[in-house]
Formats: structure tokens, sequence, C-alpha cells
């Protein structure tokens, strides 16, 4: 059978989770320390172990199937290629910093100043739809340090926390785009692989529809069921089963873990009782 080749991060906090959720839709990979390429003991997968920045260029190629990537990769060496899903972690920014002594108002004040940054074209897109003219100085590792050595006046750069800026006395004063982990494909891939990462994209979609979801179990009195089953509409409606105890009812649903406190408070003042809720592994449509 056909192997799908995907591609991660060699390593750091995407390649962690990459891993997390490989494991969690029932992928087992064989991967020793330092090793550049895995297979998957139960499921037809390669995985290759790559630097971050060289990635898009494996999936134009075609030496990779697909890859999970940061899509503030593709906007910068990737544009041609598709991502067919957002997988909700490794959220970062690209964004425009300045030292804190800097006065900045607007983006007009980057007109004729240096930029520091290791996204040429993504920062070039940038300025040119907001008609700056800046002088662009290339650099890969520590960006932040330039305006520090005089090198420029400005960065723009990767944030998470921005903790790393606060460290070199930057402030940040423009989000140029957001990113979260994606699942690329390469527009090479063939018809056989393809049909190895549907498969996968179905696993994907159940643990991250589940990962949004929790499983919500109550009791009830059957005179107020009209009221709690509006509040919980759960994917169709609610499972309700009759108890032991005459006159009550039990509830089972899924909610959206993000409206949780809020649901269990209207649920509390419409009668609900021995409230029940857990985590859920898949969803399977």
């Amino acid at each position: 059978m056909t192997k799908l080749k995907i591609a991660v991060q060699k390593s750091g906090r995407l390649h962690d989770d990459s891993m997390s959720i490989l494991k969690d839709i029932g992928i087992s990979i064989d991967n020793g320390r330092d090793q550049l390429k895995a297979s998957a003991r139960n499921f037809p997968l390669e995985v290759f172990y790559l630097r971050n920045g060289d990635i898009p260029q494996y999936l134009k190629d075609g030496v990779v199937d697909a890859a999970i990537i940061g899509e503030n990769l593709l906007f910068e060496k990737g544009a041609d290629i598709k991502s067919i899903e957002n997988l909700g972690f490794s959220s970062c920014r690209v964004s425009l910093a300045v030292p804190k002594g800097f006065q900045y108002q607007s983006i007009k004040d980057l007109n004729n100043k240096k930029i520091a940054t290791s996204y040429p074209n993504t920062v070039q897109d940038f300025l040119d739809k907001n008609d700056i003219t800046a002088q662009l100085h290339i650099i890969n590792g520590s960006v932040e340090i330039a305006p520090n050595i005089g090198l420029a006046d400005a960065i723009v750069d990767i944030v998470s926390s921005g903790s790393t800026l606060f460290k070199n006395n930057l402030k940040e004063v423009e989000v140029i785009l957001k990113s979260q982990a994606v699942l690329a494909v390469s527009p090479k891939i063939t018809a056989n692989a393809q049909l190895v990462l549907d498969t996968l994209h179905f696993r994907l979609k159940s643990v991250l529809r589940a990962r949004q979801s929790r499983y919500i179990l109550l009791n009830a009195p059957n005179e107020k069921l009209d009221d709690i089953i509006k509040i919980l509409p759960g994917m169709k409606s609610p499972t309700v089963l009759p108890l032991a105890e005459e006159g009550w009812s039990s509830l089972h649903s899924v909610i959206n873990k993000n409206d949780f406190w809020e649901i269990i408070d209207e649920l509390k003042a419409n009668g609900a009782e021995s409230i029940l809720v857990c985590p859920i592994e898949n969803m399977v449509f």
C-alpha cells in the first residue's frame, strides 16, 4: 500500500504539538533520537523531520505529500500550496516591533526606515499594501537584536507571548499576520497518496471537533425539560432518558467548551442538577 509522506518540524513546539496530534489520531511512530525519517507501525505513513523553513520547498517539489506547518511559512514561502485544515495549535503572529523609545504613531512612520526580518515576502507585501517604502535587512536568526546594534529601526518577526520583545527593549506596534498550524498538501500529491491523506484528514477532523467539545450529563425535573433542551441543542438534539425516580429525566448532550460556564449557569438557573461534564476523545460523523 502507498505510504503517505508527511513533513513535520524537526524540533520545537510545533514538532511536539504535531507528534501529539498524530498520537491522538491513533498513529504510532517509531522515531529514535535524531532520526530524519520514521515510519508508522499501524498506518501507511512516513514522517520526515525537517527544518521548518525547508518544508514549503519539499511540498512544492513533491518530496513530501503533506505537512504540518505554520500558516506564516506558507504565506512567506508557499503561497501556491493549499492548506486543508486549521489544526488549532502553535498559534502565533507575525508582528512589527520598534524600540520602546520610538515615537510610533502609524504605519507611515516606517517610510524610509530600515526593517530587519526573516520574512521578507510577508513584510514587502504588507509595505506595498500600505504604500510604504522601507529598506529590508534579511536576517536568519536573532532578529530582535538588530535595533540594539544599529542595523535596523524596526523588526518583523514571530511573536507568541511577547517576552522576547520585552527582553530586547522592543514594543509590538502592528500585527501583520495571525498564524496557527495547518495541514498543507503538495500540489504534486499522487492519487494513491491522496486516498491515505483523506483517511488521515478524517481522523484529524474527529479529534479537532472533540477538542472543542464537552460531553454533558445532567438530571432535571420533567416540567423543566423543554426549557433545558432549548439550552442544550446538542449535535441534533439532546438524549433524554427517564430516571428511576418518577418525574425526573437524565439529559445527555454535547456543548462547545468555550461556552461551558455560561451554559452551566443557565442550566442551574433552569433546574438542572447533578451536572457532569466530560472530555471527548473523538467525534465521528
